[in-house]
């Protein structure tokens, strides 16, 4: 079979002047499409390097391969990450991942929350920032209640998240929510902060999606109602964090996490892969967000790293995304 990769490489995205440490945080590294790349190949697929924009575009018109393996980001405005896969949906060509709804819905962390919530499962309380003059004052500001985190309301990767974003008093908030504002071109988002362990759910699959396991993030040194795994950490992560598989928890607690990760998953619309991150607030499981193209670099993607420790290996974890895009699309293997 004739894949094509779809993909952003931080290479390729130019230094704005002005623009945050963090503007390329979410795109990939060559070694990453390597890695899948010889998956495929291995498999005896014929691969292509799509990349993305005009050179995709032009691929895709003259000669579309038989499937899109789509890690693609996008590049501008809150949809961008539907953009790949509205244009094989254009062109009848099956892809892996996600459809343009859901990674639309799943990037604007106000309305993934909303839907969320409106099934009856648990998120943090939040507010939605546009502009400055908007934010509540006082110490129960717009009713939630400190601690509170600031970050911004259509990035992933935890772009624009500091150890600053958990935010204790008024005048930090509104320090953190100007930060938010004035250097990633959308809205911010106030959430109360969840004080528990942090997690994230490997799920897979599409008419009965299943977590292939949890991952507990826990900081070497800072307690859980302090810490934040903010871009400082995930940038040095070998040395702050530890990374818990299966987790030391009950194995009640570990039932409930992962079946709120795969109840989230269904109700965002996701299909074949995705990771979802859930916090402990008093106790009881609640949704931060879904990644619904969760990065897949060998070494250093929580998703590989999470499958590795379950006990897949690399290979199969590309392979099982192909399989359940396939078994969805009807096309042959």
């Amino acid at each position: 079979m004739r894949i094509g990769i779809a993909y952003n490489l931080r290479d390729d995205v130019p230094d704005l002047p002005g623009a945050p440490i963090d503007h390329a945080e979410e795109f990939d590294a060559p070694a990453t499409i390597d890695a899948i790349a010889a998956v495929l190949e291995g498999d005896g697929h014929r691969v292509e390097r799509l990349g993305f924009g005009r050179d995709f575009l032009a691929r895709m018109l003259a000669d579309p391969p038989e499937l899109v393996f789509n890690i693609a980001e996008g590049l501008a405005g809150r949809s961008r990450e539907a953009q790949v896969p509205a244009v094989c949906e254009m062109l009848g060509v099956p892809y892996t991942g996600s459809d343009p709804l859901c990674l639309a819905l799943t990037l604007d962390k106000d309305l993934a929350k909303r839907v969320v919530a409106s099934r009856g499962l648990a998120t943090p309380r939040h507010l939605l920032i546009e502009r400055l003059a908007d934010l509540p004052g006082g110490n129960a500001p717009g009713g939630l209640a400190f601690p509170l985190i600031v970050k911004p309301a259509w990035e992933g990767s935890s772009k624009g998240v500091r150890l600053a974003s958990r935010v204790t008093s008024p005048a930090a908030l509104r320090e953190q929510a100007a930060f938010v504002l004035g250097s990633y071109g959308g809205p911010a988002l106030v959430e109360e902060f969840c004080e528990g362990e942090e997690f994230t759910v490997g799920v897979i699959g599409n008419a009965e999606p299943r977590a292939i396991g949890a991952m507990q993030i826990r900081h070497r040194t800072l307690p859980p109602e302090q810490f934040l795994y903010s871009l400082e950490v995930k940038r040095d992560w070998e040395n702050q964090v530890e990374y818990l598989v299966p987790p030391p928890v009950p194995a009640a607690l570990l039932a409930s996490i992962e079946a709120l990760a795969v109840a989230c998953y269904h109700a965002l619309g996701c299909r074949d892969v995705s990771r979802v991150d859930i916090r402990l607030k008093a106790g009881v499981p609640h949704f931060i967000e879904v990644n619904p193209l969760p990065g897949l670099s060998p070494t250093y993607g929580d998703l590989p790293i999470l499958a590795g420790r379950m006990g897949w290996r690399y290979p199969q974890l590309v392979q099982a995304i192909v399989r359940h895009a396939l078994e969805r699309a009807g096309a042959p293997r």
